[in-house]
């Protein structure tokens, strides 16, 4: 998903088809950082990891990779994902990338996961990062519409999460992880997602209407997704039990690949 919402970013940024090397390099250089950045973050959750259901059997928490060389092979990604990315795309790319490996690991993982329910709010922004450094990789700078997909995914990323939160509810209990369903309870939870829910629906469609690339197939599209998010949404605030939230979870991941495609369809057809 982190791939994918580089490489529709660099069709914006281009307002048509971007050149196949850069699309290579981008797209290899953010796979060495996202898997760099993972393998880190099993390094520092083994603990917490061996005792969720979801994550046990994890390669580091269940004892198939040591910790030591878990560590390592994230450092060494990272490094050539650095290397790569500042000589053959750009130091501005280059940086948003690494940025968002150490947001990612230093703020998230160690700074806010297990201190805070608001953790996945400001933790977020790292999964936020990449269609920007994808635009910087076309542009060489920052302009308003990658600030807007940044947006989108940041706000995006609260429901999704807090669904899962509330689908897997007692894993993170049991891990002493405070995701908000776990500290405020489900019904709370139901509400923070509806009004994130609105608000990333408000930034979708602005953003088509004040981004000049993009048209009616943007529009039409979007506005059918937002629809569908508030709709499920809604229907977890009447009935907050797992089944809803599982509905919620799988249909926010269709709804960003499908608002990044849509992104990528208008920009060579419109």
């Amino acid at each position: 998903m982190l791939l994918l919402t580089a490489l529709c970013a660099m069709f914006l940024a281009t307002d048509g088809v971007p050149e196949i090397t850069l699309i290579v390099w981008v797209l290899v250089g953010g796979a060495l950082a996202a898997g760099g950045a993972h393998s880190l973050n099993h390094y520092i959750e083994r603990d917490t990891d061996s005792l969720m259901r979801r994550t046990r059997k994890r390669p580091v928490a269940s004892g198939r990779i040591s910790p030591r060389e878990a560590l390592w092979f994230g450092v060494i990604l990272n490094v050539i994902a650095f290397v790569l990315l500042i000589v053959l795309v750009n130091p501005l790319t280059s940086m948003l990338t690494l940025s968002a490996t150490l947001f990612y690991v230093f703020v998230y993982t160690i700074g806010l996961k297990r201190s805070t329910p608001q953790n996945i709010v400001i933790g977020g922004a790292a999964g936020a990062v990449p269609p920007m450094a994808a635009w910087a990789a076309v542009t060489n700078s920052i302009e308003l519409p990658a600030i807007y997909l940044f947006a989108i995914i940041f706000f995006w990323t609260p429901p999704h999460f807090w669904a899962l939160a509330i689908m897997i509810k007692d894993d993170y209990a049991r891990a002493g992880i405070p995701m908000l369903p776990v500290v405020r309870g489900i019904e709370h939870t139901t509400v923070q997602i509806m009004l994130y829910s609105v608000i990333l629906s408000a930034l979708t469609i602005l953003f088509g209407a004040v981004s000049e690339p993009l048209g009616w197939i943007y529009m039409i599209g979007a506005t059918v997704l937002c629809l569908a998010f508030i709709w499920y949404a809604l229907l977890l605030t009447r009935n907050p039990e797992q089944q809803a939230a599982t509905r919620l979870y799988k249909f926010s991941l269709l709804y960003l690949a499908l608002f990044f495609v849509l992104v990528m369809v208008d920009s060579v057809v419109t």
